[in-house]
């Protein structure tokens, strides 16, 4: 995850995204799905360097706890999602993750730079983005099966890659045009069942999946953003004010229908927050440890999880098309996260033989 994803996502985003140095210019996208379902920063130059250590098995720890977290706290948010609004889940989320974030920057030494921005208003939208991101997924939460938004959530890095061919003028050739195809199709396959409802629980379905695809591609747009404030930005302050707009944006909504949660409900939402946290250190600290290729594919053990989750929790199955949908979905982020390791190998000769190292 970056912010989940290296400082790890947290949007939830169900999930999340990467960013790897291809060369000393060019910050190179790649695949990291979602478990943000929360709100993500990514790793910039300054993150580039963070593999301290290579110990891969410590590593796929780390990730696999972080990404269990993070399904747990969506189940969470569902859990409170017949009690609590959207923005007041929100809220909690973002305001008790925020002492966590602050003790680790403060133990790392990184909280000086965290409060250093060159460009505030970057902070701000970006704020907007991931803020609207975590809002419309945590209203999708109360309206679809834990896995199916999982499953949705994985087309961001398939939107990710449209929006940077549009606003950023990269190049994307035959192997990311089917990756994205691939994705495409499976989104369509997942989404297709939603759009034919008659009766109100089924018109709730969909709108529950117009409202995480929605989310999906906000959450695109916040990865977009975010590629430019890492060139100017330490990681840390895109976190740190992350937190900082998430809670103060979300703590707007409180006129409109926030309600005094009873103990059971507010202890579930405290706890929300708190895996947040926790689960942020945890991915960042996995990047530590080992490469974000390798990392990549163990995020998709998230749809285990949520498997497990809402059936034991909220007797949910996934459908057959949902798995179908899917496995489309993932074999499309996977292509994309291939070739961009590919293109990753080919830039490094091409310095090697530019700049021997000898």
């Amino acid at each position: 995850m970056s912010l989940l994803t290296n400082y790890v996502c947290a949007a939830y985003p169900p999930f999340h995204q990467g960013y790897t140095l291809n060369d000393q210019s060019k910050i190179a996208f790649t695949a990291i799905p979602p478990v943000d379902l929360l709100g993500a920063a990514a790793q910039g130059p300054d993150m580039a360097k963070m593999l301290t250590s290579n110990r891969p098995a410590l590593a796929v720890a780390l990730k696999t706890c972080a990404i269990f977290l993070f399904v747990v706290l969506g189940a969470l948010i569902k859990a409170t999602s017949d009690q609590v609004p959207p923005g007041e889940a929100v809220f909690f989320r973002s305001f008790f993750s925020f002492p966590i974030i602050i003790v680790w920057l403060l133990a790392r030494g990184d909280l000086r730079h965290g409060l250093i921005t060159r460009h505030p208003m970057r902070h701000f939208w970006r704020g907007i983005l991931g803020t609207s991101a975590m809002g419309l997924t945590f209203a999708g939460l109360g309206m679809l099966p834990l896995p199916e938004v999982t499953a949705i959530g994985y087309a961001t890095p398939i939107f990710t890659v449209i929006l940077a061919a549009i606003m950023l003028n990269e190049r994307i050739r035959i192997v990311r045009i089917s990756a994205v195809a691939i994705g495409l199709v499976g989104v369509l396959i997942m989404v297709w069942p939603r759009l034919n409802g008659s009766s109100e629980l089924e018109d709730t379905a969909t709108l529950g999946a117009m409202l995480i695809l929605a989310a999906t591609l906000a959450r695109a747009f916040v990865q977009i953003h975010v590629r430019k404030m890492v060139q100017t930005d330490h990681t840390a302050a895109i976190v740190f004010y992350f937190s900082l707009t998430a809670s103060v944006l979300s703590l707007m909504t409180a006129p409109f229908g926030w309600v005094v949660p009873d103990a059971y409900t507010a202890t579930l939402l405290v706890m929300a927050g708190l895996l947040g946290g926790v689960a942020q250190i945890l991915v960042t600290s996995a990047y530590r440890f080992g490469a974000a290729s390798m990392l990549a594919p163990v995020d998709y053990s998230s749809m285990l999880f949520a498997i497990l989750i809402g059936y034991v929790w909220f007797d949910e199955l996934p459908t057959l098309v949902m798995m179908v949908g899917a496995s489309l979905v993932v074999a499309g982020n996977i292509l994309v996260v291939w070739r961009e390791h590919q293109l990753g190998l080919e830039r490094g000769k091409a310095r090697s033989v530019i700049d021997p190292k000898s």
